[in-house]
């Protein structure tokens, strides 16, 4: 009877870790399509002869429904089962890359790609509210560390992936294969989701209501915020700032209405989970770093390729150190978070600074040679510090929100991440061109002032961090 209880025990286990891996493969797949697209841009302008407005929302149009869905997406999972939420946002999004990869105009291209990232979105919530829900203690703190390898690798690995891709297809089609690729990946994920990931159990009452208005408002406030952050390129006027004001006055709105919404109903998002410290500084700190981490590798790609001349291919092995380092630490520091706290995040930030500050060092004689053997072992050590801050803040953050909101929880603080990426590139996009105008086409200038920029954001992360690890130590919590 004992070793029949064991054999259980151990298949059941098993089963966690496998469902796990289903997830971290639809994550992986759904988050390398934000920067994969990067580098397959000027094949998709000879092929679809798109306008630079088009290629604008093939970018950023991906992003800016993958912002608007997670929050939603994630109260949906934990109303009526993640597992269907899992199947049906993987579905959505391998139909998606395949009508993306058949474009024959840029219209259907960016209708495609405002779909996929619709998709992306219902997706990634249910992974992360899947690990709160089937690990407990050290365990979670792996599983969160496997998270954080899968999204510091796909968010740097990217444009390696793309540039690999287009040349195996060629410069007129191969950008077609940056979408196809995702097609037998997603089949793979949906049939094993469906097998392995647990159902919501018979008979739950599910006394979850979807709360309307709080989607509306939710939605409408994230998409003034993100629009003339995504479209600044584009919407020269300045009024488009005006959106930012407007946006927040909506969230403010959202606020008020979840705060009544909750005296009656389950609301979209409880708002008492800013009560807790760890969940509101852990936030604060994932939407300042990714403002300043994913900035890095859209302008120093801008760099190597339109201003040093070297192919999508070199350009995307340029920045694998980093995804190297990331991927190393985010599952060191996933074991290793619950034994060190918040402190771990701030050890990581100061050698991110420390990694990314010998990036403008050795850059400062401007070469226009072997740029990306000077800069491999600084961008390991960024990758290093990365890793430590991902993983251990997301574990942190989460640590304490009860199961039944993991999902929505979840979907805030990743809209933070892409509030903050959208807002970091809009920024350090901004200072790389101002910087290589006045210049008169300094590249490696435009790089090194628009990356201390992006240095002095991570600083600011850092800030939070200190903050978080001090008021932990007032309070007597080790966890920090």
């Amino acid at each position: 009877m004992a070793d029949r209880r064991a054999a259980v025990t151990d298949a059941g286990d098993r089963r966690r870790w496998q469902a796990l891996g289903v997830g971290l493969v639809a994550a992986f797949m759904t988050l390398l399509d934000v920067s994969i697209v990067n580098v397959a841009v000027p094949s998709m302008d000879r092929a679809l002869h798109a306008s630079p407005s088009d290629l604008q929302w093939v970018l950023s149009g991906y992003a800016l429904t993958f912002g608007l869905i997670l929050v939603p997406a994630g109260r949906f999972g934990d109303a009526r089962g993640r597992r269907t939420a899992f199947v049906v946002g993987v579905a959505l999004f391998t139909l998606t890359s395949a009508l993306a990869g058949l474009a024959t105009s840029p219209a259907w291209l960016v209708t495609t790609r405002l779909l996929q990232g619709a998709a992306a979105g219902v997706v990634n919530p249910q992974v992360t509210g899947l690990i709160q829900q089937l690990f407990r203690g050290a365990e979670r703190g792996r599983a969160f560390g496997l998270l954080g390898a899968t999204i510091g690798i796909s968010t740097a690995v990217g444009p390696l992936l793309g540039g690999l891709l287009i040349q195996l297809g060629g410069e007129e089609h191969g950008w077609r294969w940056v979408f196809f690729v995702n097609v037998p990946v997603g089949i793979l994920a949906v049939v094993l989701g469906w097998r392995l990931l647990p159902a919501r159990p018979a008979g739950q009452p599910d006394r979850h209501r979807l709360d309307p208005v709080g989607v509306l408002l939710l939605g409408v406030g994230v998409l003034l915020l993100l629009l003339p952050l995504v479209q600044r390129e584009q919407w020269q006027s300045p009024w488009k700032w005006a959106l930012v004001p407007a946006g927040l006055a909506v969230l403010v709105g959202f606020g008020l209405w979840e705060r009544r919404y909750a005296r009656h109903q389950t609301p979209l998002f409880d708002l008492r989970l800013f009560r807790l410290r760890s969940y509101t500084l852990g936030a604060l700190i994932a939407l300042v770093y990714f403002g300043g981490f994913t900035a890095i590798f859209f302008i120093f790609t801008l760099y190597l390729q339109n201003g040093l001349g070297y192919s999508p291919l070199i350009a995307g092995l340029a920045i694998t150190p980093f995804a190297l380092g990331s991927a190393l630490a985010s599952t060191l520091g996933g074991r290793i978070v619950n034994r060190f706290g918040r402190p771990l995040v701030g050890i990581g930030l100061v050698v991110v600074v420390i990694g990314l500050g010998t990036v403008v060092l050795v850059l400062r004689g401007s070469p226009q040679h072997s740029v990306p053997l000077l800069t491999a072992v600084p961008l390991l050590v960024a990758g290093l510090g990365s890793g430590l801050v991902i993983t251990p803040n997301q574990t942190l953050t989460l640590a304490q929100v009860p199961v039944p909101q993991a999902g929505s929880a979840a979907g805030m603080l990743q809209t933070g991440q892409r509030i903050g990426s959208a807002a970091g590139i809009a920024a350090v996009g901004a200072m790389f061109f101002s910087s290589l105008a006045s210049t008169g086409g300094d590249w490696a200038a435009a790089f090194r002032h628009s990356l201390l920029l992006a240095v002095g954001v991570v600083v600011l992360a850092l800030v939070a961090a200190g903050v978080d690890i001090w008021l932990g130590h007032r309070r007597g919590d080790s966890a920090g």
